[in-house]
């Protein structure tokens, strides 16, 4: 695979001396990938650290113990609805080691400075499970060596090498104030055909098919948005799987990309129920650059760095997995 970023801090933020609140990070799981970015609340001071550590214990826990890609939908769709509710346990326990001070919290107050201080980033990252990027575009294995999407077959969920740190039933997460660290999250194992999604927040997801079109499969909710660290997170928490033959890419996005990436109805001349429709024009430029440049995510940072994306004033993260070949 592919596997490109880029987080620009908004206009608002740069203008109010905010630094940017978003986060992403992407981990190579041999013929898979895991992606996540975060949107720290802003009227929190240590939001920006808080969206670190959302996607940071994203892509621990949805690297671990996936299932066979033969296996059942029933198979995933269990799988990911008890990763989504332990990424919210996770992060909790994180925040309030956090908050409670020690090592662990002066090493992520490092990270979260280093975030603010870059303020306008874009890398193209062969990812791996260390948390630095790197210059070089990611290249996963590709899918021709796997099963074709036509035979799926029965299959039991890999064992879980971390079960035996699984929080009992009814655990809560240690006392603290997680508040003070808000953030969203968005996040996506990448697994030809399949595409496991978890999110809680305003951010969304848009699948890339090999006939050239644009899916808004996880769009941003109507309502106000939640946070990992709100009161009953975990049942809030959006999971589901999809399973895609013809799977060319997986693409999210924070919120503040959504005037840049998602159309209208009216657009399409279609009635306002039909909701945000995924700009076309964006998501399949996109790809077509990224796969033509093999992977430098220096154009998608321009492109979230001009004027059209600039009206929103909020920070805009994309993060994309492309399949080889497709």
């Amino acid at each position: 695979m592919i596997v490109a970023g880029a987080c620009v801090q908004g206009t608002a933020h740069l203008a109010s001396g905010q630094g940017c609140q978003d986060a992403f990070k992407a981990v190579d799981v041999g013929d898979a990938a895991v992606l996540a970015v975060s949107d720290g609340a802003g009227s929190r001071d240590r939001s920006a650290l808080g969206a670190h550590i959302a996607v940071d214990a994203a892509c621990r826990l949805l690297a671990r113990g996936l299932p066979e890609v033969t296996a059942e939908p029933e198979v995933w769709t269990r799988w990911v609805a008890e990763r989504g509710r332990r990424v919210v346990e996770e992060y909790l326990r994180a925040v309030a080691g956090v908050l409670g001070g020690g090592a662990g919290a002066g090493a992520a107050c490092v990270m979260g400075a280093d975030a603010s201080a870059a303020g306008r980033r874009a890398v193209s990252t062969e990812v791996s499970t260390d948390t630095d990027a790197t210059s070089r575009p990611a290249r996963v294995p590709d899918a021709e060596s796997r099963p074709a999407g036509d035979r799926v077959a029965t299959g039991r969920p890999a064992e879980d090498p971390d079960a035996e740190s699984r929080p009992a039933a009814g655990v809560e997460a240690p006392a603290a104030d997680p508040g003070a660290l808000a953030a969203t999250l968005t996040a996506a194992v990448v697994a030809p055909p399949w595409t496991a999604f978890v999110s809680l927040g305003d951010g969304f997801g848009t699948l890339l098919t090999r006939d050239d079109r644009s899916h808004l499969v996880l769009p941003p909710p109507t309502g106000p948005a939640s946070f990992l660290s709100s009161p009953g997170a975990a049942l809030r928490v959006r999971t589901f799987v999809v399973w895609e033959p013809e799977l060319a890419g997986v693409v999210l996005a924070t919120d503040g990309c959504a005037a840049l990436a998602l159309d209208h109805p009216c657009v399409h001349r279609l009635p306002l129920e039909a909701g945000p429709l995924p700009a076309a024009g964006f998501f399949l430029g996109l790809a077509a650059t990224l796969r033509e440049n093999g992977g430098d995510a220096e154009p998608l940072r321009r492109r979230l760095s001009g004027p059209e994306a600039g009206r929103t004033g909020d920070d805009l993260t994309v993060l994309c997995a492309l399949v080889e070949g497709g």
